[in-house]
């Protein structure tokens, strides 16, 4: 079989060059991945924040659950809702909209009013800050599904994967930044300002300003703009961050694949619902994201202080070490995105859901080995989790979301990314909720050999059901996603490539 599916075959495009067009194309997506960073330090900040947090608001531990978890499970509805936004709003508008929500949510948590007497509860703060991270919550979502989809249908399919790979990046760039400012906060400031809390998520008040310049500045969506037959604006866009006869040929393959749609009437959510094919590939999309959130990555990045203080580490010793997770998730993300267009997607899936189960295995064996009270168990436990961070951003995490811009048609991109996204954050949010009573009840072992179970199932999973989406123009899959073509060229393409 060649290297490119059959409708690939009919796409002959000019050779991609460098010149200005790539360093926009870089400006755009550094801007852009500022939705990422701000997830990711909105995300992180409470894992340093929560304690002065709750003594300056008179928070219970139920309350503080409240507070945390309330952030995520407004991401699953901001992911589906402003998903479908830009869908008819437009990519770069809905990020500026992102921008407003970030920092009016970040405005109200930091000035939610203290209680008057110290430690006593304060119902009218705890309304402010809950709304507060509702509303970041809400933009979380919404940068986990349109910033992803605005990279990916603004970059060329041959360095589409390291482009859109950026926002994960970001992310975990964002989680170390909040862990780092987070302890730089606490010892320099602790002791001299009160409701030190509020000065880390101050902080991310600055990164939403810089989101919300910048993308006034930044060009829409050129497939966003062939769909609503805004051709010419597509073409000016498409010549800025391409060599001129690329623009062109590529203009005239998007045009043709949407004029395909629009006469077999393929377009808005009638055509979703009566088409197998694309009802399957959302409920694939369903799939990948919930796998992503059941390796339980976003426990550790939430809890790791806690995880290893059940390992036997004292209070300060775990808030510490937390931070190797930052810095070894950082370091994998940069190793994905030095892969990202090297490898196959479902490669990359496979190997890390391999690694990352197998890290399980061993957490879960080494706190059965080694007692409490063990030196050697706090140590071990610590490694082990080090290295299964480190799998994960590797080869899952950055994998996951090029995988999920990529693969949904034009018409639904927003509305299949923002229904799988919705799905992964709401798991994100059952796991965050009940993680620490799994610990509580089964112990560190417990959890994580339930981890591993999980992980088998998500690999037989991905083997059998999960396409292949890398060196492949958003166009052709587009076609071979709408007729099912997709799933007959999987594994003969994967064989021939891998």
């Amino acid at each position: 079989m060649s290297h490119n599916s059959p409708s690939d075959s009919r796409v002959d495009l000019p050779p991609l060059t460098h010149g200005p067009h790539r360093k926009r194309l870089g400006l755009i997506s550094v801007v852009a991945c500022l939705g990422g960073l701000l997830f990711g330090y909105d995300t992180g900040v409470t894992n340093g924040a929560e304690g002065p947090m709750a003594q300056d608001l008179g928070l219970s531990l139920l309350q503080l659950g409240v507070v945390i978890s309330s952030l995520v499970f407004a991401a699953a509805v901001g992911a589906l809702l402003l998903g479908r936004v830009s869908d008819a709003w437009g990519r770069r508008r809905t990020i500026i909209l992102l921008a407003v929500l970030f920092f009016v949510g970040t405005l109200l948590v930091v000035f939610s009013p203290a209680s008057p007497e110290p430690e006593t509860f304060s119902p009218t703060g705890f309304t402010v800050l809950v709304c507060g991270r509702i509303m970041i919550g809400l933009a979380v979502g919404g940068a986990s599904t349109v910033v992803p989809v605005y990279l990916a249908e603004l970059a060329p399919y041959e360095i589409r994967g390291s482009i859109t790979g950026r926002n994960e990046l970001a992310i975990v760039s964002g989680q170390l930044a909040a862990f780092v400012m987070n302890a730089l906060i606490a010892v320099t400031l602790g002791d001299v300002v009160d409701g030190v809390w509020r000065v880390m998520f101050a902080v991310s008040a600055l990164p939403a300003i810089g989101l919300f310049l910048g993308m006034l500045r930044m060009p829409e969506s050129p497939r966003w703009l062939t769909e609503k037959g805004r051709y010419d604006d597509a073409l000016a866009v498409l010549e800025t961050v391409r060599p001129a006869e690329r623009a062109k040929a590529e203009l005239q393959e998007i045009e043709r694949i949407a004029a395909i749609e629009v006469e077999a009437h393929q377009v808005g959510l009638k055509a979703v619902l009566t088409n197998k094919w694309l009802l399957r590939i959302i409920l694939i999309g369903i799939g990948v994201s919930m796998t992503q959130q059941l390796t339980g990555i976003n426990s550790v990045m939430y809890y790791g202080t806690r995880i290893l203080e059940e390992s036997g580490m004292t209070a300060q010793q775990a808030v510490l070490a937390n931070i190797a997770f930052g810095v070894v998730a950082v370091v994998g993300g940069l190793i994905a995105l030095y892969n990202m267009d090297r490898l196959n997607r479902r490669t990359t899936f496979v190997i890390g859901l391999s690694l990352t189960t197998t890290c399980h295995l061993l957490i879960g064996i080494a706190g059965n080995l080694l007692p409490e009270g063990n030196p050697a168990r706090p140590i071990v436990i610590l490694v082990l989790v080090v290295a299964f961070v480190l799998s994960m951003q590797t080869f899952l995490n950055i994998a996951v979301w090029v995988w999920l811009a990529e693969i949904f048609p034009l018409h639904m991109r927003g509305l299949g990314i923002g229904i799988s996204v919705f799905f992964g954050w709401t798991m994100n949010g059952f796991v965050a909720l009940y993680f620490p009573t799994l610990v509580g009840t089964v112990g560190i072992s417990g959890t994580f050999f339930l981890f591993a179970a999980i992980g088998v199932l998500a690999l037989i999973f991905v083997i059998t059901q999960v396409p292949e989406t890398r060196n492949r123009t958003l166009e052709a899959l587009e076609e071979d996603v709408s007729t099912g073509a997709i799933y007959q060229v999987a594994k003969p393409a994967d064989a021939h490539r891998s």
